[in-house]
């Protein structure tokens, strides 16, 4: 089947022949559909020069734009044009032709949206003009301006690419002025979340919404920034790039996120498909609440969609495992996923991050990571698993270069700055590890891993009260993250509020919702609640506690240790000696556990009860000791005999 021979009259109806720039357009729209740009160059350029049609320039600058030469096809944008219309009706571009002020048309250029179609005959109707920035128009002499016109004046979807253009080029200024610091047509009565698309596509509005987003972050406006991905991803549901950079860029706290998605108008703007929109929305959000809602939207997509060996739908299972600390069982997913796709952007920070935390699959890591860099070098993930191999490996400095690196390449790849953080903490420069940890904060202000990760290190650096600053931020943005609970647990122990601590390590293992495959993850917070419990006296929950951690992992150090320490004070100490034992076989040079065990031989020695001490008990013990005083007795009673090599008998029995 050959794709590429359409039938023609499925765009144009009318009788006749075509004429030269017919077949010139057909000949341009074929050559872009077989990514033959210069040859679409080529014959497009012909075409606007015999037809000097508005509509002609817009595909010859998209094709411009599609061969990366975005100031000639900015200068094509920007270059006056007869400000006429043509006479043929076909459907405006993306639906969004809309004027901003009353009911009038946005902007009149119309495009097939196949980009060919039979010439028609202009007709003289002059073109209103659309509100923009501070841009100006070009400086053509007066008499002129009133019958030509710019291609970005005339229609929002060239002052769009217009404005795609200077993105490229790096002209933030100029492309916010284009574009305007806010959406020009957000009062309009055609514009608005209620207002459904007129060809069921994708708004040119929210597109434009969505490009200032990315000019603010450039402009290190992330607050601007966020409030105009939210503004397209409300009047368009399917521009999925806003929710991506809301998403991925973490620029909402988990609430804001559900409650804002939840909430968008899916049944007024895309009412047969709004179901499956919300639900692969939902898929994709972070999995610290709603539990029961995202197992019921996976279901769904599954059941109901059909989408079992989807990417997306099988990294939304990923991700919700490795919420749960499952490392390998989110590394199965993961690999399932990079068998269906080669490169799946987020599942690779998962899959690499599950690689680390599983030893064994170190030297695979290894692997990976030189094959990426091989196969996609300008790809910012593949220098980032190689600064990940590094750090598995205790590099420091070398892993801190390559995530400098990633982070360079992609200021807005989050696992990176972390990761660059993490480097600084684990080679023991706290001070450099916080000041990492902050800027990530800054960046990601939805995100509540930096602030918990800064709270640990100023613990580290006992600044409690700073430290529990940056924990009760982080809980301020996020309630649900059981790791948050256990350290806000730690600094309440640090407190000497026992009581409370112990409520926050239980409340952390709740949300846990520990499985056999994650327990280990959980054997500190079960260790800290044990310790609690013996700071409180309640002696055998703290023994529950740290035998559970035994179960979990039987040669734990601590465990045994304080296992050990509670059965001393219970006057156990029998059973102590034991565990001190078994626990300085796992960590001889342990100095707190030779003491205690020292101390629980000298009780068990001159404190212990005679029934340990003497067989037979008190009552024995007390004979023994009046029969061999009166032996004693006896002995001195006696006439000494000087015999040679006589000596005095004395029996203990």
């Amino acid at each position: 089947m050959d794709v590429f021979q359409d039938t023609e009259m499925e765009y144009d109806n009318d009788d006749g022949e075509w004429g030269m720039i017919d077949r010139m357009r057909l000949w341009r729209h074929d050559a872009l559909m077989q990514h033959l740009y210069e040859t679409a160059a080529f014959w497009g350029d012909k075409i606007l020069s015999w037809t000097n049609d508005a509509n002609d320039a817009f595909w010859l600058a998209q094709t411009y734009f599609m061969t990366h030469q975005y100031a000639r096809a900015e200068r094509l944008l920007t270059r006056p044009f007869p400000a006429m219309t043509p006479k043929v009706q076909s459907a405006p571009l993306n639906g969004v032709e809309h004027r901003l002020v009353d009911d009038l048309k946005m902007g009149s250029l119309t495009a097939d949206t196949k980009g060919k179609g039979k010439e028609g005959h202009p007709d003289t109707s002059i073109m209103p003009q659309l509100p923009m920035g501070d841009a100006g128009m070009m400086q053509i002499p007066e008499e002129l301006q009133d019958s030509v016109s710019r291609l970005v004046d005339m229609s929002v979807a060239c002052r769009y690419l217009a404005a795609q253009c200077q993105v490229r080029q790096g002209n933030w200024t100029d492309a916010t002025e284009m574009l305007g610091e806010a959406n020009p047509f957000r009062h309009s009565a055609r514009s608005g979340p209620a207002v459904p698309n007129v060809d069921g596509g994708i708004k040119v509005e929210a597109s434009m919404c969505h490009l200032r987003g990315i000019l603010m972050l450039k402009l290190n406006r992330g607050d601007q920034a966020k409030l105009c991905f939210m503004e397209a991803l409300t009047l368009d549901v399917k521009c999925y790039d806003a929710f991506d950079q809301l998403v991925s860029g973490e620029m909402m706290t988990p609430d804001e996120e559900w409650e804002f998605i939840q909430g968008l108008a899916y049944r007024e703007q895309t009412q047969d498909d709004a179901d499956f929109v919300q639900l692969i929305y939902t898929s994709q959000l972070r999995k610290y609440k709603h539990a029961e809602e995202h197992a019921l939207t996976r279901r769904r997509l599954v059941e109901e969609f059909g989408l079992s060996d989807n990417p997306d739908v099988l990294f939304s299972f990923a991700d919700a495992l490795y919420a749960q600390f499952r490392w390998a069982d989110c590394y199965t997913i993961t690999t399932r996923i990079l068998g269906l796709v080669s490169i799946h952007d987020p599942t690779m920070p998962l899959h690499i991050a599950c690689m680390y935390h599983l030893n064994h699959l170190h030297s695979k890591l290894f692997i990976l990571a030189h094959e990426l860099v091989e196969r996609e070098p300008e790809n910012p993930i593949s220098w980032y698993a190689v600064g990940v191999w590094y750090l598995a490996s205790g590099k420091w400095p070398q892993a801190r270069q390559y995530f400098s690196k990633t982070s360079l390449m992609d200021p807005r790849f989050g696992p990176a700055w972390i990761a660059f953080a993490h480097t600084f903490a684990m080679e023991g420069e706290h001070d450099h590890a916080v000041t990492a940890y902050s800027t990530c904060a800054r960046m990601f202000t939805g995100s509540h891993l930096p602030l918990l990760f800064v709270g640990m290190e100023q613990i580290m650096l006992s600044n409690h009260l700073l430290a529990d600053e940056a924990l009760n931020a982080a809980y301020a943005a996020c309630d649900g993250d059981p790791l948050l609970i256990n350290e806000l647990g730690v600094m309440a122990f640090t407190h000497g509020d026992y009581q409370r601590a112990a409520d926050l390590f239980k409340r952390s293992l709740e949300l846990a919702q520990v499985t056999q495959s994650s327990q280990m993850s959980w054997t500190t917070t079960y260790l800290n609640l044990g310790t609690c419990y013996r700071k409180l006296k309640n002696y055998e929950m703290a023994k529950t506690n740290y035998q559970h951690v035994l179960e979990i992992e039987p040669q734990h150090p601590q465990g045994l240790g304080y296992l050990a320490m509670v059965y001393h004070l219970l006057g156990e100490i029998d059973k102590a000696i034991i565990k001190y034992h078994e626990a300085l076989s796992i960590d001889p040079i342990n100095g707190h556990l030779i003491e205690l065990l020292n101390l629980a031989l000298e009780s068990d020695l001159c404190c212990g009860s005679l029934e340990k001490v003497y067989p037979g008990g008190e009552e024995a013990f007390r004979a023994m000791m009046v029969s061999l005083k009166t032996k004693v007795l006896d002995a001195s009673k006696k006439p000494k005999v000087d015999k040679p090599g006589a000596d005095v008998a004395m029996s203990v029995g």
